[in-house]
């Protein structure tokens, strides 16, 4: 745990990650509302500001990637990937979220980074 990093910074970092699981009542723009809303109400605190630009490029990278596994349907395969694709960012989203709680910065692994 970085005890540089407030429990309020904390807090918006777990839930900058957490917000992005609006993207499974609310499909394809749920995902990327969260985290946009955090990063720019939180500019100003740094640690909140970085895991809420990580969390954006990782859904925005998981958007991608399930709209090109929505082309695929028509060959059999997107259904897989589909499943897969929902698993892996359910299961990254938790294991940010707690790592950003303990107030570590986490980087989410193959994920395009459009926000620096």
């Amino acid at each position: 745990m970085d005890l540089a990093v407030s429990k309020e910074e904390r807090n918006w970092g777990m839930g900058a990650h957490l917000s992005a699981l609006l993207g499974y009542p609310i499909p394809i723009f749920g995902w990327l509302i969260g985290p946009l809303v955090v990063w720019q109400m939180k500019k100003g605190l740094p640690f909140v500001e970085d895991q809420a630009k990580e969390a954006l490029n990782f859904q925005m990278t998981v958007v991608l990637i399930a709209f090109v596994s929505l082309l695929t349907l028509v060959l059999g395969i997107g259904y897989v990937s589909l499943a897969v694709i929902g698993i892996y960012d359910l299961v990254f989203i938790i294991i940010a979220a707690v790592k950003a709680s303990e107030g570590g910065k986490y980087r989410y692994p193959f994920t395009l980074r459009m926000l620096k």
